[in-house]
């Protein structure tokens, strides 16, 4: 649901997204691929290796720039989006809460946040891209919001859980403090973490809520019509089946890299998007 597989959304595979995007009607299907377009620039910007100030300044023209186009004077690289923004009512807060969760990874390496900055993280890099997503496929606004809320959490979650190796690569560990004080973890260096024997307790609350989001984002998907809700079914099911092969190859040091096969990707897609 949150394109980019989701911008941030830890950058999972883009081919979930674009499978799960192409069965949309042609109006709504250039509609995420432009939400896409702004969430993975904006996306690269932050994940750069240039020095922190440019980035944040680079993130901040980007700011300037939304706030322009909802105020009438576009700049020619975001000219195209206004049919769309009038077309879906897309808001601009959704927008500048991408921008804010980008900022979050470019001012400084995340590590060990508490629970509550990773929830506004994961809120802002991936619910708020859900927020504008189902705008576009047409969800009602109750729905539409809850959908964003715990299917973007479940996703970005996931690809948390999925990277903690990657991520400790470059210095950032998204698993939250309170997690690893229970694991008794009192380190926060990031290889230290990864490489803990413990870490298989560290990563289980968020796998834990991960999966009621997902139970969640089902419920609200389960009451709407189906053609409203492919797309983001589409997503949840493979980022689903992605938390459940994390789940069966478990936590512990070394870990192999998971992915779904191309036929599970396949299979998935004939049965929700046609059958």
């Amino acid at each position: 649901m949150t394109p980019a597989d989701s911008a941030n959304q830890k950058s999972a595979a883009p081919s979930s997204f674009y499978s799960a995007m192409r069965i949309l009607p042609r109006e709504q299907r250039e509609a995420m691929f432009l939400i896409y377009s702004f969430c993975r620039q904006v996306d690269d910007i932050a994940d750069s290796d240039g020095p922190r100030p440019e980035r944040r300044t680079a993130l901040e023209d980007w700011r300037g720039d939304i706030k322009a186009l909802y105020n009438g004077a576009p700049s020619p690289k975001l000219r195209d989006y206004l049919p769309t923004i009038r077309r879906f009512g897309l808001r601009r807060d959704d927008f500048l809460a991408v921008i804010d969760g980008m900022e979050m990874d470019a001012k400084e390496d995340i590590r060990a946040p508490d629970l509550a900055t990773l929830d506004l993280y994961c809120d802002r890099v991936a619910s708020a891209v859900g927020r504008l997503s189902v705008k576009v496929f047409g969800l009602n606004e109750r729905d539409g919001l809850a959908l964003a809320h715990h299917l973007g959490r479940a996703l970005q979650l996931t690809n948390i859980l999925r990277d903690i190796d990657e991520d400790a690569a470059i210095g950032r560990l998204y698993l939250p403090k309170e997690a690893l004080a229970t694991a008794g973890i009192t380190s926060t260096d990031p290889q230290t973490v990864v490489n803990h024997p413990a870490i298989p307790r560290a990563c289980q609350p968020l796998l834990d809520r991960a999966r009621s989001h997902y139970a969640q984002a089902e419920e609200i998907m389960r009451r709407n019509p189906r053609r409203i809700v492919k797309a983001p079914r589409i997503m949840g099911k493979v980022y689903g089946s992605i938390l459940d092969l994390l789940a069966d190859r478990g936590f512990s040091p070394p870990r192999a890299p998971v992915r779904l096969s191309t036929p599970a990707r396949i299979a998935i897609l004939l049965r929700y998007a046609f059958i």
